[in-house]
């Protein structure tokens, strides 16, 4: 379940449908909120107008995973049930998403609050990095990393990390190049997604120490980007970038698409609208991981290859198309 949670809370909440939950079968949960339910705010939530949002219960436990001021603004109003999304998880994956959904919308999660829900997912998942924790809690991936090195000696040590693209990297980048010099020894025909895959690196890295190995090189060189920053790089266009040009600088420069995308949905403009929703919905389809693209591609039937490349190749383009539309109406408008 780890994919879906570095996914963003709000996809749950959007593309699940609702049901009516009696508010005597719902029980407590572990919040991430220290201080518990905040009583001015579930005041103000029932004495307004609006109807509540639905919250969101572990059909498990019945455990209220996000929503527990709604829960209590509903009893306050009199009613018997609450409109509620259920999904199915352990206490853990529950206490992420309850992270993720505070921190997203309605009252704020006070920031020692995120601190310590940090500390416990540190505990709780070791191997995920940084900056994967930092989009869950709110905080800095600079913030996560300090909490993790004071508790380094409370914690289980993994050699990995899982980025937010759900692909695992080595802690030591040092480690998945010697690695990945290892596996283009003793298989020279072996192809650099193969060797990423099995190393724990990108493609961009296997590259670079192929030109190395040429060269007469050890496979690691000087160090030119932060582990974190490595571990979170763009999953699939910019990447793409770096295996046209062969430049590694092209993909250093590339956005974060995930923040992007994670940006774009808190646009009400973007979530209420049916075209909204569905460009989002095909943005997030580009967010897929090289770890993923490249089991897809190791299951694509031998006699479809020609004909699913030239489908991928015309999806690019329409995505071109796309952009410079957008980038042409945009200068329009700006010169008129």
């Amino acid at each position: 379940m780890n994919g879906q949670l570095l996914a963003d809370t709000a996809e749950i909440m959007t593309h699940r449908s609702t049901e009516m939950v009696s508010l005597g079968d719902l029980t407590h949960f572990d919040s991430p909120r220290l201080s518990g339910a905040d009583s001015e705010h579930v005041r103000l939530l029932a004495e307004s107008d609006t109807e509540l949002p639905p919250i969101l219960v572990n059909r498990r436990t019945m455990h209220v995973i996000d929503g527990m001021h709604r829960v209590r603004a509903a009893d306050l109003r009199g009613q018997a049930k609450i409109e509620a999304i259920f999904c199915e998880c352990d206490d853990e994956e529950a206490f992420v998403l309850a992270v993720k959904a505070n921190i997203s919308h309605g009252l704020p999660l006070p920031r020692a609050d995120r601190n310590a829900a940090a500390k416990r997912i540190i505990n709780s998942h070791p191997e995920w990095s940084d900056r994967a924790i930092a989009s869950v809690t709110g905080l800095s991936h600079k913030t996560v990393g300090a909490i993790r090195r004071r508790a380094s000696g409370e914690i289980p040590q993994s050699s990995t990390r899982l980025g937010r693209d759900g692909r695992e990297r080595p802690v030591d980048a040092a480690e998945g190049r010697i690695q990945a010099g290892r596996i283009l020894a003793e298989r020279p025909g072996v192809s650099l997604r193969e060797v990423a895959r099995e190393a724990g690196v990108c493609a961009a890295t296997v590259r670079d120490v192929r030109d190395r190995l040429r060269r007469g090189e050890a496979p690691v060189g000087p160090v030119r980007r932060e582990p974190e920053a490595a571990a979170t790089a763009t999953p699939l266009r910019p990447k793409a970038v770096a295996r046209i040009d062969g430049s590694d600088r092209a993909a250093d420069r590339a956005p974060d698409l995930p923040a992007l995308i994670h940006n774009l949905r808190k646009d009400p403009s973007l979530r209420l609208s049916e075209s909204g929703r569905t460009l989002l919905r095909l943005l997030d389809a580009c967010t897929v991981g090289p770890q993923e693209w490249t089991r897809i591609s190791d299951n694509v039937p031998p006699h479809r290859v020609e004909l699913i490349a030239t489908a991928a190749r015309e999806c690019s383009r329409a995505w071109q198309d796309f952009a410079t539309e957008l980038e042409q109406r945009s200068g329009r408008q700006a010169s008129g």
